[in-house]
């Protein structure tokens, strides 16, 4: 998997960060990775369209001193397979508030509580569009 990664980004409490992609059309999943830096992942989110023994699940996680941590599943699946989605994730100290423009949302914890990251990486089966924080 070949992938987009965005270095020394600001995505600090408050802002919103809003997405849009096409998942390509032979994608089995894709991954956008939120962090302090390539090592540690705070905000691990992975649509999977038939990936790692699941169809059609968002699945987040984060990625800790070199562990996985526990798996958090919630909300729909608004992915279709070379189909345009947009979405956005605020960021708050206590969360990430993930918005489907369908209706779902993700509430996914900050768990490493930081106020700014400073990586973004994309990786699997999707094209990135736009990406814009504000």
């Amino acid at each position: 998997m070949s992938g987009m990664s965005i270095k020394n980004m600001s995505f600090k409490v408050g802002q919103t960060l809003t997405l849009v992609g096409v998942p390509k059309p032979d994608a089995t999943h894709f991954a956008m990775n939120i962090g302090p830096d390539e090592k540690d992942i705070t905000m691990h989110m992975n649509p999977r369209f038939n990936a790692h023994g699941d169809e059609r699940a968002v699945v987040c996680n984060s990625y800790q001193e070199g562990n996985w941590c526990e798996e958090h599943r919630e909300g729909g699946f608004p992915f279709n397979l070379g189909e345009e989605f947009k979405f956005t994730i605020t960021f708050s100290l206590e969360e990430f508030l993930v918005k489907f423009s369908e209706g779902s949302e993700i509430h996914f914890p900050n768990r490493m509580g930081a106020e700014k990251y400073k990586f973004i990486s994309f990786d699997g089966g999707v094209r990135i569009i736009s990406f814009e924080i504000k």
